[in-house]
């Protein structure tokens, strides 16, 4: 009797791997890729974690598709560029579901959960004025190193995953503990979240590359939700990023989903010029509009005024005082880290009107 029970329990858990094949032909894409044998596909835990979670992460996957969209394309060419599986797109979509923004419980931030230290390491700025953690292009340049360094350390890259998430330290206590690095010995010396994570990261996998390579899984319908390419443009120092928005015809609010990294909104006055993200749709509009009027607006400054710093002054506040950039303002100044200082004399480009203004004032 308890042999038939046996023989029963093996029927039905290959018969659900045989189901799991049918359903999720990526499978042997994905595990390769992430240097998993392919008979992990009959693992009883991975198994029952697909069965009990397929649908829920069908859901999650098009909810963070429908947030990432635009910028899985750029993620995954800067992943493979720099000779990384483009897979590892998914780590990022379970680490942060693609919530720009996204905070966790122990201050890991960004679609990336790079804590400060670690952000620091790979050279992200994290300070009052802007968290490089929120860009979603120089997180993903500082999470290709790490996953290198990683991969470097660990030579399987399901191996290097579970380190992002439980961290090196543990991982190599976990392989020195179990005497192997086989995905199926380790994983028991290691946290249980961490194997969700290995497990999550393998389902969405499976679920975006059925719909990458073609396969039926009833999500056909956010195949299409891909967006336009995300690049990178140069401006200069102080620019607001709304008014940028509005020159290329873009809702403010998504220009600053693409730059949550600059915390006011305004890219800081540090440096003479900064980067931005914009999509690559919006590159002429760039180009011929905000560049475009730029240089229009400095044409037309044809007079300058001298202006005594005060105490309260601020090179916004006497921007708007004189209807400049704050961008123009430094570069007349030469103003170097975005400092000035009371009874400093600025030269302030304005345009012939401003000047009749304030000369009718007697203000200069």
């Amino acid at each position: 009797m308890v042999r038939i029970i046996f023989y029963i329990y093996l029927l039905t858990i290959n018969l659900y791997s045989f189901n799991l094949i049918n359903k999720y032909p990526s499978y042997s894409y994905v595990f390769n890729e992430f240097d998993i044998e392919e008979d992990y596909i009959y693992n009883d835990d991975f198994n029952s974690f697909v069965q009990k979670n397929s649908n829920r992460y069908k859901i999650f996957y098009k909810n963070s598709i429908n947030r990432g969209g635009t910028l899985i394309p750029t993620f995954k060419t800067m992943l493979l560029e720099d000779d990384l599986s483009d897979l590892l797109v998914y780590l990022a979509m379970v680490e942060s579901g693609f919530k720009l923004n996204a905070v966790s419980n122990k201050s890991a931030t960004g679609i990336w959960q790079f804590m400060s230290y670690t952000a620091k390491h790979y050279n992200l700025k994290v300070n009052s004025i802007s968290d490089e953690r929120l860009d979603p292009i120089l997180a993903t340049n500082a999470a290709i190193s790490y996953l290198h360094k990683l991969y470097n350390d660990f030579g399987k890259w399901y191996l290097a995953v579970m380190a992002y998430n439980c961290g090196e330290g543990r991982m190599q206590k976990a392989i020195k503990k179990a005497n192997s690095d086989e995905l199926n010995i380790v994983l028991k010396y290691l946290p249980k979240e961490t194997q969700l994570y290995m497990y999550k990261i393998l389902l969405v996998s499976m679920i975006g590359e059925n719909i990458s390579l073609g396969f039926s899984n009833n999500l056909d319908e956010v195949s299409d939700i891909y967006g336009d390419d995300i690049i990178q443009v140069e401006v200069e120092a102080g620019e607001n990023i709304k008014y940028i928005a509005k020159m290329i015809d873009m809702k403010s609010k998504d220009l600053l989903k693409l730059n949550h990294h600059f915390k006011n909104g305004v890219v800081p006055v540090s440096l003479p010029k900064y980067i931005i993200n914009i999509p690559s749709d919006k590159v002429i509009d760039f180009y011929t509009k905000y560049e475009l009027k730029k240089e229009l607006d400095r044409a037309s400054k044809c007079c300058f005024i001298s202006h005594f710093v005060e105490r309260g002054d601020t090179l916004s506040s006497i921007s708007k005082k004189y209807n400049i950039r704050v961008s123009d303002l430094i570069k007349s100044n030469n103003i170097k880290n975005g400092k000035i200082i009371i009874n400093q004399i600025l030269i302030i480009p304005v345009t012939e009107q401003i000047f009749n203004k304030f000369y009718k004032e007697n203000k200069i």
